[in-house]
């Protein structure tokens, strides 16, 4: 690790990202950001298409813990918080970057959702954040910080984002009840609803890009957010330094996530 990443405000810290694709992921774009500020990462993959792709983005920001992960598998959760534990002992942060859907079932109606596809959309996109949080805590011995990704959609309808949207909710109403559950031990939950990006995930939703030139025309600086380095703050991860100045917005996440 560098000169300048070592006395950053994530320096010290030590956090695990999960459901990265590749360089456009909103995952790899926030733990680009945390690795700039100083923390060591462990990350973790599905299948060899995304191993091959992960390994390289995992080398780039010093992290050799490069780790298999099916989260609708205990087993495989398992296997990747006990290697954890044998290498660091204890977890500072954990990033959760996970969803999935069938893509044929993201165009169309959400009533046209089969009990099969609603069932594992859940299980993946909802239920692996508890039970990582359950596992994760665990090695949280001095408090620490866990963050999901949601959107909009949770709350509002937004079209062929379907089973997706009820599944951010779920997440959402999740993120709640784990923070009354872990904030009197010093642990922060959060959920963090980023704009439509084009990400491989994203791909999968049907007319996608009338979803992006919609939210363009609707923002008010008329432009959607292009990459997740420049845009989601830090500081959600940090727990001994406080928010900073709204120009530095990287630096915000950081902060949050090292408050003691």
């Amino acid at each position: 690790m560098s000169e300048q990443t070592s006395s950053g405000v994530m320096a010290g810290k030590r956090g695990l990202i999960m459901g990265v694709a590749n360089d456009r992921s909103i995952g790899w774009g926030i733990a680009s950001k945390l690795a700039e500020h100083g923390a060591e990462l462990a990350f973790t993959f599905q299948g060899e298409a995304l191993q091959k792709r992960v390994i390289p983005l995992a080398e780039s920001v010093g992290s050799n813990l490069v780790l298999p992960c099916d989260v609708t598998d205990e087993a495989s959760v398992d296997a990747v918080f006990d290697r954890l534990k044998s290498e660091w002992g204890e977890l500072d942060f954990v990033l959760h970057a996970i969803a999935y859907s069938d893509k044929e079932e993201l165009k169309g109606g959400y009533v046209d959702t089969s009990r099969d596809n609603f069932q594992r959309t859940m299980d993946i996109s909802v239920y692996s954040f508890t039970e990582i949080t359950r596992k994760a805590t665990a090695m949280m011995k001095d408090g620490g910080s866990l963050l999901t990704l949601t959107y909009y959609g949770a709350e509002r309808v937004m079209p062929h984002y379907n089973v997706m949207g009820v599944a951010k909710a779920a997440l959402e109403a999740s993120v709640r009840y784990l923070a009354v559950d872990l904030g009197g031990r010093n642990i922060r939950v959060n959920g963090l609803s980023a704009g439509p990006m084009k990400t491989l995930a994203a791909s999968g939703i049907g007319d996608f890009r009338y979803i992006l030139k919609w939210n363009e025309y609707n923002s008010p600086l008329k432009r959607n957010v292009r990459s997740m380095m420049s845009a989601v703050p830090a500081s959600t991860f940090c727990r001994t330094c406080h928010p900073v100045s709204p120009a530095r917005p990287t630096m915000w996440i950081a902060a949050t996530m090292s408050l003691a």
